[in-house]
């Protein structure tokens, strides 16, 4: 059968998939000679022309799975009608497809973000059935009283749906500045700083510090990205039950460096109860988590 129309222009870098329908909607794109409509699906052989110009036939691309250590004030959009700073604007080219992020980070929040160039990974990684968790350390104005501390886990109303945190620990802090981490299991929009803000408490710094087993290492300065060795995306593809790379683009060294931590076995393809994280090790910085390097 193919894979559709719009998803074969996508993964060439033309465009969103949305733009890409507006394109064969307007007779822009013709498949073996014949103008495509919506609902098409094609096959690596088959001739695309764009406006007259017939496209090449993308090379094979190999799994690939990049860190950003985000900074404030950069959105996770690949166009913004403001012109403001995209977390996409530095990443490197692909031969074909193009990087999908998996999930976002608001604004203002810094930290880790993961892009790969592989639609069913990045499914799988932000769906909430996977189970796969995420860990902020979250600065704040005023220490939490025991029982803010319990409502957070057991659950608060945010509008209109029940949102809770499956762990949270005290790190330090004095006056007006307090650390915690936190772990929440579906990352919905704004959703840390709506949980601390439903029991009265400011979010003055919120830095995203891990997703699932990959960890934000102390050595990745702000604004600056890694990219993950095969070892570890084959680890990850395999944790959430995609096929893992093919051999080929599965080379590495004995010096590869690795930013996966111990983690879980999921129990894929099961409906699982939201599993309670280690939020931190105990090894972690006990004033602000996460220095970065200028």
């Amino acid at each position: 059968m193919g894979e559709k129309l719009q998803k074969a222009l996508a993964d060439r870098g033309l465009g969103s998939r949305r733009e890409m329908e507006g394109w064969i909607a307007a007779g822009r794109v013709r498949v073996n000679g014949r103008t495509a409509t919506i609902g098409d699906r094609v096959a690596p052989e088959d001739a695309i022309v764009l406006d007259g110009r017939p496209l090449a036939r993308p090379r094979a691309a190999g799994t690939r799975v990049l860190m950003l250590n985000k900074r404030a004030g950069v959105i996770v959009s690949r166009r913004d009608p403001q012109g403001r700073p995209s977390a996409f604007d530095d990443l490197p080219p692909l031969p074909s497809g193009r990087w999908i992020s998996v999930g976002r980070l608001d604004l203002q929040t810094t930290g880790l973000l993961l892009f790969t160039n592989r639609g069913d990974l990045a499914h799988k990684l932000t769906h909430p059935s996977t189970g796969i968790d995420r860990e902020y350390a979250v600065r704040v104005t005023d220490q939490l009283e025991d029982g803010a501390m319990r409502t957070l886990k057991a659950g608060v109303h945010v509008d209109g749906a029940v949102e809770r945190l499956s762990d949270i620990r005290y790190y330090n802090g004095k006056g007006a500045n307090h650390w915690y981490h936190v772990v929440i299991m579906e990352g919905r929009n704004r959703e840390v700083r709506r949980l601390f803000d439903a029991v009265g408490v400011a979010v003055t710094r919120l830095k995203r510090v891990r997703y699932g087993p990959v960890a934000l290492p102390p050595w990745l300065p702000r604004g600056a990205r890694f990219e993950l060795g095969p070892t570890d995306v084959t680890a990850l593809a395999t944790l959430v039950g995609v096929a893992p790379p093919r051999r080929r683009d599965r080379r590495g060294s004995r010096t590869e460096r690795t930013v996966l931590i111990p983690y879980p076995r999921l129990p894929l393809g099961k409906n699982r109860p939201p599993r309670r994280s280690e939020a931190a090790s105990d090894n972690q910085p006990k004033e602000e988590p996460h220095v970065e390097r200028r």
